[in-house]
C-alpha cells in the first residue's frame, strides 16, 4: 500500500477520532452539571442566571464571524485530509485558524465573564469560584484567614 495513502489514513482516523471524542465530551458536557466558568452561571440565582446567559449570548452573537471562520477552517482541514496528496502546510494552517477562532471567543467569552463576575456579589462570584475549581480537578481549598 502507498505510505502516503497510509500516512494521511493516519491523519485523518486521528482527527476523526479527536471530532468524536470532543463532540461526545460536548454532549456529555451538556447533559451533566458543568464545572466549567461559563455552565457555572446555572447555579446562579434566576435573575443573575438570565442576566450571565444573556452576556454569553451576546458574545456568541458579536462573534459570528469569527465563529463562522472556525467552521470554515475545519471544513478545509477536513477536505485537505481527503485529498490524494496531503498539503501539510495548507493543513497546517487550516488547524491553525481553526485554533485561532476559538482562542479568539473564548477569550471574548471569559472577558464577559471577569466583567459579570466584577459586576456581581461576592455570592455569585462564590458560586463561579466553586465551579472553576471542579473545572481544575481540585477540591476546594479553606478560605484563608485575615490576621488583625
Amino acid at each position: 500500500m502507498n505510505p502516503r495513502l497510509v500516512a494521511a489514513s493516519l491523519v485523518l482516523n486521528v482527527f476523526l477520532i479527536g471530532v468524536v471524542a470532543g463532540g461526545t465530551g460536548w454532549l456529555l458536557g451538556r447533559s451533566g452539571p458543568g464545572y466549567s466558568l461559563e455552565s457555572a452561571g446555572s447555579r446562579l440565582p434566576a435573575g443573575d442566571r438570565k442576566a450571565f446567559r444573556q452576556a454569553l449570548r451576546e458574545v456568541r452573537r458579536e462573534s459570528r464571524d469569527v465563529i463562522v471562520d472556525g467552521q470554515q477552517a475545519r471544513r478545509e482541514a477536513a477536505n485537505l485530509l481527503q485529498q490524494p496528496t496531503l498539503d501539510a502546510a495548507a493543513l497546517a494552517a487550516a488547524l491553525e485558524r481553526a485554533r485561532n477562532a476559538d482562542a479568539t471567543v473564548r477569550t471574548r467569552l471569559e472577558q464577559r465573564i471577569v466583567a459579570f463576575a466584577a459586576a456581581g456579589s461576592p455570592e455569585d462570584r462564590h458560586l463561579l469560584a466553586d465551579a472553576l475549581l471542579r473545572h481544575v480537578g481540585r477540591q476546594r481549598t479553606p478560605p484563608v484567614k485575615n490576621s488583625p
